[in-house]
């Protein structure tokens, strides 16, 4: 079956909407939603049956049951299960009162937020829940926004970690590379990082901003807000049911540090040992056929497992807070997970569409990297 739109123009309308409702609208959920729905309409060749029947089980069932979709589900969890845990332990807290203490300046501030965005490049939703939760107290502390902390975050999350070349997006791209190609998929990710723009100046704008204190729009009336006192623009409910949060007084800087260098660490390791498995011969080869998904799960649980060991012993937690955590987190990620599933449903409606096609036969000849 090829329906009439197939690798037209077409197939570019689908995303499109949800883009362009998600920018008007603000509301990504029923934005993915409707470009879902209108490239099932586009493949079923406006059948109301067809649409309905390929809307879930080529654009839900089918991401849904994909073994690498699920892998990277359950270490969603697993991270969500994480940051519960170095919260509960106090650890995050720890350091940001470690932090307040070194950092006396709001450039100073943000400039931090940055560098530990960047440091922490191994997996952007690991990224932004991991900084969120550690820099919060710090920049609270020096009247920056949560808008100015979310764009701060966001902007070294994505960015950083689709040009670092050990990371899981690195590694998902270089699963996609066709076999026999003659390029391997960590060389050819090499070759695109100085093409990502998109990362690149996304980095040099955030630096701008920082170093010149320059805002505009309603970021700028978030930070003037912020200077009051106002940290959320109108939002004082949610600070205050956010100060009535316990904190625990017993977490040091390692309980942080420790659990997030031992992610790291595991996950990288992990992606070389699957790729030597897999027959490489030698650590570039070994990462560019590594496991990802399995790699990053393996990972979280080592770090589950050390946290187990690190935390009950010294009483720093106890075994129902331990455990609450895994609920706690799962209830942190499901945001994310939604997010992601209809991501990944819009993304099967346009290959069903084959929007590579198209994309391929208009730009394809003039896309030339040598």
């Amino acid at each position: 079956y090829v329906p009439k739109m197939y690798a037209t123009f077409w197939a570019l309308v689908p995303p499109i909407v949800a883009i362009v409702l998600a920018l008007i609208t603000k509301e990504v959920y029923s934005s993915l939603f409707i470009g879902i729905l209108v490239g099932a309409l586009f493949y079923s060749n406006f059948s109301f049956e067809g649409t309905v029947v390929h809307m879930i089980q080529e654009g839900f069932i089918s991401v849904i049951s994909d073994s690498y979709n699920v892998g990277i589900l359950i270490f969603l969890v697993i991270l969500g299960a994480v940051v519960c845990l170095m919260n509960k332990a106090g650890g995050s807290a720890a350091f940001g009162r470690w932090a307040g203490r070194k950092i006396k300046s709001r450039i100073g501030t943000q400039l931090v937020t940055i560098l530990l965005g960047v440091l922490i490049f191994i997996d952007d939703y690991f990224n932004c829940l991991t900084v969120g939760s550690v820099m919060r107290p710090v920049t609270d502390k020096q009247n920056i926004s949560r808008a100015k902390l979310a764009y701060l975050i966001d902007a070294t999350a994505a960015p950083v970690c689709i040009i670092a070349p050990i990371s899981s997006w690195a590694a998902a791209v270089n699963s996609y590379v066709p076999k026999g190609s003659s390029l391997t998929g960590f060389s050819l990710f090499l070759r695109t990082i100085p093409y990502n723009l998109y990362a690149i100046l996304t980095l040099l704008m955030v630096l701008y901003l920082i170093l010149t204190g320059f805002d505009f729009g309603l970021m700028k009336k978030h930070e003037i807000n912020a200077e009051r006192g106002d940290l959320f623009t109108s939002g004082e409910d949610a600070l205050k049911e956010e100060k009535q949060e316990e904190v625990n007084e017993k977490g040091r800087v390692a309980d942080l540090v420790l659990p997030v260098v031992l992610l790291i660490v595991s996950a990288i390791g992990a992606m070389i040992y699957t790729g030597y498995l897999g027959g490489a011969t030698n650590v570039v080869a070994a990462f560019s056929g590594c496991d990802s998904e399995r790699s990053l799960i393996f990972a979280g649980l080592v770090t589950i497992l050390f946290c187990l060991i690190w935390y009950l012993p010294r009483k720093v937690l106890n075994f129902a807070d331990f455990m609450e955590s895994f609920v706690e987190g799962f209830r942190l990620m499901v945001p994310a997970m939604a997010i992601l599933t209809f991501a990944w449903a819009l993304k099967g409606i346009g290959d069903h569409l084959e929007i590579s096609t198209f994309v391929k036969s208009v730009v394809g000849q003039n896309a030339s990297a040598s």
